[in-house]
């Protein structure tokens, strides 16, 4: 099952069916079991801040978070449920920056947030970086038929 939460009040504009869709169809690519449960919460530039310091030690906003692994939940002693938290603000300040729709920005970040659940991580070598944005522009130009540039 895939859950959505909109905790940020200023953004009420988050397609919910359409985020589940995407969520839905790159698991399927993946080859991920139907059981596994994720939540997306949407919350203020404030929490995510909040967040991003507490979990990564960066005292900055960000566009998006994961936490936790599609495989380890999946796992029998697991009882973490991975999560997305996604940050609407900076999607649209990234959104402009790269001159695109709010609507492509978001898609990219839950795509991001999706591979990461899933395993993938830029942060550990160039090499693993290459694979996961590989992947990421992929998906991103099945959902919306686009060139996407990668952060």
């Amino acid at each position: 099952m895939i859950e959505i939460q909109n905790l940020n009040p200023d953004f009420r504009r988050i397609n919910k069916k359409f985020l589940i869709e995407i969520v839905e169809a790159i698991l399927r690519k993946e080859k991920v079991s139907k059981k596994v449960d994720i939540s997306i919460v949407i919350v203020s530039e404030k929490e995510i801040h909040k967040l991003n310091k507490q979990y990564r030690k960066k005292d900055k906003s960000t566009d998006v978070l994961s936490f936790g692994s599609v495989r380890d939940f999946l796992s029998v002693e697991s009882f973490v449920l991975p999560e997305i938290v996604i940050c609407p603000e900076e999607v649209q300040k990234n959104a402009e920056e790269y001159k695109v729709s709010f609507k492509n920005e978001l898609v990219k970040v839950l795509i991001h947030g999706i591979l990461h659940l899933l395993d993938f991580d830029h942060e550990k070598c160039e090499e693993d970086a290459k694979k996961m944005f590989l992947k990421q522009d992929k998906y991103l130009a099945m959902f919306l038929k686009i060139k996407s540039k990668s952060k």
